[in-house]
């Protein structure tokens, strides 16, 4: 069994103190890997340690620029160091980046329990207008070596397809989602949230801030779309073992036995135009390309 033993930190930031709020959540890991030490992947809500306050308590406005850091650089030194002491792997949210073209970005990392920076993704779809950091460009992966490949996205970008889709197309069973939600809106995230994982049969964890921050109802969703696990409104920490090869089953023999997406896009879709895309056509993952060779040779 390829088993992941993850907690999803539905958690707070102190506002706008950022040595507080790293404080708070280096606590917190390191609780969480006391009590729990079979843990292998800790997972925090979106900006966390950027300090970022309720929704009604807004922060000064040059508070972005004034919470972004470099990557590297202390701030992940930092993170780097705590997932060496823990053992543990780490996506501590996300970031506000100040990269080296000059913009903001913000930014996801995951950190390897040897204190490497493994992955950094920026936020492909900002909640605009609201948010004010920069897109970024393109989606990453990383690899949990003799376990699987997962996928970093960030609050709404589980509102475009295209996200989770890519993640999937680029090999990831697991994708890692923080998120800072303080609205109403937080219902159609949970139902993007099935949706994505169903139609991709991939694992979502969805980890948002809790209460005062945002409104809690961090989930845990199965390639098959059924919610493990979700928190309610205040602090919490979701544990679960993920077992990856159950994105493998499911893909092979359907959602709930019947469904398999990707083998039938594997067979027609390089043969569909997809004319908002400029007229491009699917084109088949190289996992899914090995997957259909060994449906079809058995005994290979």
């Amino acid at each position: 069994m390829r088993t992941l033993a993850i907690a999803a930190l539905q958690t707070t930031p102190v506002a706008h103190d950022l040595e507080a709020s790293w404080q708070r959540f280096s606590d917190q890991v390191r609780a969480t890997h006391e009590l729990f030490p079979h843990v292998q992947l800790v997972v925090a809500p979106e900006l966390l340690l950027a300090a970022e306050g309720p929704l009604l308590r807004p922060a000064p406005d040059d508070w972005m620029e004034r919470a972004a850091v470099t990557i590297p650089g202390p701030l992940t030194d930092r993170i780097c160091a705590l997932a060496r002491e823990t053992e543990l792997w780490l996506v501590p949210g996300s970031l506000y980046e100040r990269a080296e073209d000059g913009h903001v970005y913000n930014t996801a990392i995951a950190v390897s329990p040897e204190g490497e920076i493994v992955a950094r993704y920026r936020k492909v779809f900002p909640w605009q207008p609201y948010e004010k950091a920069r897109p970024g460009h393109e989606f990453t992966v990383f690899d949990l070596p003799s376990i699987g490949r997962a996928g970093l996205a960030i609050c709404y970008d589980g509102s475009f397809p295209e996200t989770v889709r890519q993640l999937a197309w680029l090999g990831a069973e697991i994708v890692i989602q923080p998120t800072l939600t303080p609205t109403r809106d937080r219902e159609m995230e949970l139902i993007c949230a099935r949706a994505n994982a169903w139609t991709n049969q991939v694992y979502v964890v969805n980890v948002n801030a809790a209460d005062p921050a945002a409104v809690g109802a961090s989930a845990i969703v199965d390639p098959e779309g059924t919610v493990r696990q979700q928190a309610g409104p205040g602090e919490e920490v979701l544990v679960d073992v993920l077992d990856l090869d159950t994105v493998t089953r499911v893909r092979r023999y359907g959602s709930t036995g019947l469904n398999r997406p990707w083998n039938q896009l594997a067979r027609y879709g390089e043969s569909i135009a997809l004319p908002m895309y400029g007229g491009a056509t699917f084109r088949t993952p190289r996992w899914l390309e090995e997957e259909t060779k060994e449906e079809e040779n058995p005994t290979a």
